[in-house]
């Protein structure tokens, strides 16, 4: 079977590389639009693609897929999906299947705003949440959900990983921050966000509720809007808003809380959730990536191939039940390096 695997050097693309490599059945090509991408180090064929943006992007990846006979192919990055998916009419008169979901879903698992809503139709939890879409609106808001007293969250409403995200809390010691966090964290205060933001418009955001609790990322595989596997993983450690150490556990309401959420919508493969526990000790949603996640590798400790099951998915009836889950394994991820001339 030929896969086709792009975002060959994003963050996760080596752990994904690594899982698919483990079906030897599979031929793996890999592409990015970055020509150095560290993919391309680690698989046999290796194509440079447009991004996303480019209006050759859609021809090009046929052309690629023409030419290796692919069977299927597994986007990574965020920005391709909806292209992918826009053209799913292309892809069947070719004989290709994509891994992802329907584009209607899409849009509303890819906006914080949109999903907070559609989950709020189907009354299931989430933070409480105000969405401004100008700097008068903003302080209104953080007021209204309890700021400066609580801490609020805010993040735009369109934007992936830790863009845009930041904790607001009035009691946070500047000085305290400058010495003793690196200058990744999160923490600032509202009169910081307005003078950044002064007069300029602004993207839609989300004003939300802090949920201070733990927070766990979900590993999913799901069929049709039918959750097939669910793996939640506590995040005990992170760098840059990826996950390099954690524990996956059994936590049923975690599962049957993401089993709620992915069962509102038709979303279709591998699809990752962020939750955090509430002051009040309820799970309750981040956000959606409607794609593979990269730390999903990590799966491969308790004995699920993620990546390889949402591809054998496609082709074949699997029974999930019949996977037996190493519940409670730790892991601990690390860098690597590829070396080239």
């Amino acid at each position: 079977m030929n896969i086709l695997m792009t975002g060959a050097g994003a963050p996760g693309g080596a752990g994904i590389i690594k899982a698919l490599m483990q079906e030897t059945s599979f031929h793996l090509i890999t592409a990015d639009a970055d020509e150095r991408a560290s993919g391309r180090y680690l698989s046999k064929v290796f194509y440079k693609i447009p991004p996303a943006s480019s209006p050759d992007f859609i021809n090009r990846i046929l052309t690629i897929c023409q030419i290796e006979k692919i069977d299927v192919i597994l986007p990574l990055v965020t920005k391709e999906l909806f292209l992918f998916s826009k053209h799913k009419a292309l892809w069947n008169k070719n004989g290709i299947k994509v891994i992802v979901s329907d584009i209607l879903d899409l849009e509303i698992a890819n906006n914080k705003s949109a999903l907070y809503k559609h989950l709020q139709q189907h009354q299931i939890a989430i933070p409480r949440f105000k969405a401004i879409f100008t700097v008068a609106e903003f302080r209104s808001a953080c007021s209204e959900l309890g700021y400066p007293d609580k801490p609020v969250f805010i993040k735009p409403a369109l934007s992936n990983g830790s863009r845009g995200a930041r904790i607001l809390d009035h009691n946070i010691n500047d000085f305290d921050l400058f010495f003793q966090e690196k200058p990744t964290h999160l923490y600032t205060n509202l009169d910081q966000i307005e003078k950044m933001m002064g007069s300029r418009p602004i993207p839609e955001m989300l004003v939300t509720e802090y949920l201070p609790g733990e927070e766990y990322t979900v590993d999913t595989i799901v069929e049709e809007g039918i959750p097939r596997i669910i793996l939640p993983r506590l995040r005990t450690k992170m760098m840059g808003g990826i996950t390099v150490q954690g524990q996956f556990l059994q936590n049923e309401a975690i599962i049957e809380y993401s089993r709620s959420i992915l069962m509102s919508m038709k979303l279709h493969g591998p699809i990752g959730l962020q939750v955090k526990k509430s002051a009040e000790g309820e799970f309750k949603i981040l956000e959606i990536n409607p794609r593979i996640q990269g730390t999903s590798v990590s799966a491969l400790g308790v004995g699920v191939n993620l990546p390889v099951l949402a591809i054998r998915q496609e082709f074949e009836k699997i029974n999930f039940d019949e996977i037996k889950i190493k519940w409670g394994t730790k892991f601990s991820r690390y860098f690597s390096e590829v070396f080239y001339e």
